[in-house]
């Protein structure tokens, strides 16, 4: 009776310890101080700003959110005197090393806004991340709204 009994058991304490230990798996992307600066009633573009930090090596490779039509990972870069922004298919996070999504270096770019994003509102942002071995994350943070003249305090403070 005990070996018939023990296996059920086992079985269920091993499925259980498996659902435990799958959100600490699947936790492996942190994201610290995200905010976006809150827009006038015609703009149609807004960054996001933030500091994300990933366990494993892995690549920030999408973002989506239901208040614009499309959402861009953009670089900004020095070329010559001029400051460029441009897009890039994905941005590198270092395991255990801060990334900072800052303006004047990678940042979200919203485009085509569906309307206007005011101080003291959280925008939903969902992050996908894709890890060394191919396995994709989606992780929602809520963003909050700042300001308009809003200006981020420098990294680490």
């Amino acid at each position: 009776m005990s070996k018939r009994f023990g296996s059920p058991v086992l079985a269920l304490v091993l499925a259980l310890a498996g659902l435990c230990a799958a959100p600490l798996a699947l936790a492996q992307v942190s994201v610290g101080a995200p905010w976006i600066r809150a827009t006038v009633p015609a703009q149609k573009t807004a960054g996001a700003f933030m500091q994300i930090e990933s366990a494993r090596a892995a690549r920030l490779v999408g973002v989506g959110t239901p208040v614009a039509g499309r959402v861009e990972l953009h670089q900004m870069s020095m070329d010559g005197q001029t400051m460029r922004m441009h897009a890039v298919d994905g941005v590198d996070l270092p395991a255990n090393q801060p990334v900072n999504l800052a303006s004047g270096g990678y940042h979200i770019m919203l485009f085509d806004l569906q309307r206007q994003l005011k101080e003291g509102e959280l925008v939903p942002l969902t992050l996908r991340v894709v890890d060394a071995g191919g396995k994709q994350e989606n992780l929602t943070v809520q963003v909050p709204v700042k300001p308009i003249g809003y200006v981020a305090p420098a990294a680490g403070h």
